[in-house]
């Protein structure tokens, strides 16, 4: 087969399908390299994340991995990772996810069915409006825990904590350093988020009584 033929059909695999589709068919047209969300059972293509984005994503989920596997707190996952819920419907790819040891039956070989506890999102311009907006609803909706919304462009990363009454409220940031409440003892210092280069890895680690 040639290569123009190879690439063409690459470029149809990579094409959504028109029209509404189950989620199952939105799974079954996914591949690992294809960053989607499926929401009212349209499919939305998403756009390339920066290299500042995956950067920042790059430090945090090597932060919160080996936190996680000291504490053997539960199962942690950067996106494309869909996870599904019902609301609206949708599935959506978070930057970052994390689900609690007592809740990991929700995980399932391509998706993850139901809400995580705390969700990563890293604002980009062209992702501000969705997710400070439609997911910023969808996830107080479904009973995702913790929403961290962090902007590098400005500077500004925001905690949300899921109340009793089902909404979320700003999570407090006391000297700098951040607690989260989904994943006990562990803090994140926010001035980290903007340094450059970003904090060494192991001198973190060192930090939060990894290592």
């Amino acid at each position: 087969m040639s290569s123009d033929v190879l690439e063409e059909k690459r470029d149809k695999r990579r094409a959504p399908p028109q029209g509404r589709v189950s989620f199952e068919e939105f799974l079954e047209w996914l591949d690992e390299d294809t960053l989607a969300e499926w929401v009212d059972g349209e499919i939305i293509m998403m756009s390339p994340a920066s290299d500042q984005h995956q950067d920042l994503l790059g430090f945090l989920i090597t932060i919160l991995r080996f936190f996680n596997e000291a504490n053997q707190l539960g199962w942690v996952r950067v996106a494309p990772f869909v996870m599904r819920t019902n609301v609206r419907p949708s599935g959506r790819e978070p930057d970052l996810l994390f689900v609690t040891r007592e809740r990991t039956q929700i995980v399932q070989p391509t998706f993850l069915d139901g809400p995580a506890d705390l969700i990563v999102e890293i604002i980009s311009p062209e992702s501000v409006g969705r997710d400070r907006g439609e997911k910023f609803v969808e996830y107080e909706a479904a009973g995702v825990r913790e929403y961290w919304l962090i902007d590098p462009l400005r500077e500004q990363a925001e905690f949300y904590r899921l109340g009793a009454d089902g909404r979320y409220r700003l999570g407090p940031v006391e000297d700098g350093v951040y607690r989260s409440q989904v994943l006990p003892s562990f803090w994140l210092r926010v001035a980290w988020l903007w340094q450059r280069p970003l904090p060494q890895v192991l001198q973190v680690l060192k930090e939060l009584g990894v290592l």
